[in-house]
């Protein structure tokens, strides 16, 4: 993975500079550990579905599915806060572009 590593084109926060981005303001890629995709909204449907929708966007430029270890659900009572927020705790090699990198080393001559 070092020789891989070496060649990976990443932004000032650690992922892929091609990786799909959330699309509200108040989503966000968190940093490491466990790199937490957030999605906030004060409608849980909608925090749900921009989710999904990034996962998908992902997923299809990643070329593989994209390894999630977990969804974590939270709200926040604060007042100028949105009230839910949604977690995808995603592989952070996968955020990085990894399985790019790697795809493109294997079918090399």
């Amino acid at each position: 993975m070092s020789e891989l590593s070496n060649e990976l084109q990443l932004d000032d926060s650690g992922v892929a500079v091609g990786l799909p981005r959330p699309t509200s303001d108040v989503d966000q890629i968190a940093d490491v550990p466990y790199r937490a995709v957030a999605f906030r909204d004060n409608d849980l449907a909608s925090a749900l579905e921009r989710s999904a929708s990034w996962l998908r966007s992902t997923e299809a430029w990643l070329g593989e599915a994209l390894d999630v270890s977990a969804i974590h659900l939270d709200y926040d009572n604060g007042a100028d806060s949105p009230y839910f927020e949604v977690k995808l705790l995603c592989n952070e090699e996968d955020l990085a572009g990894a399985p790019l990198l790697r795809r493109r080393h294997e079918h090399r001559p």
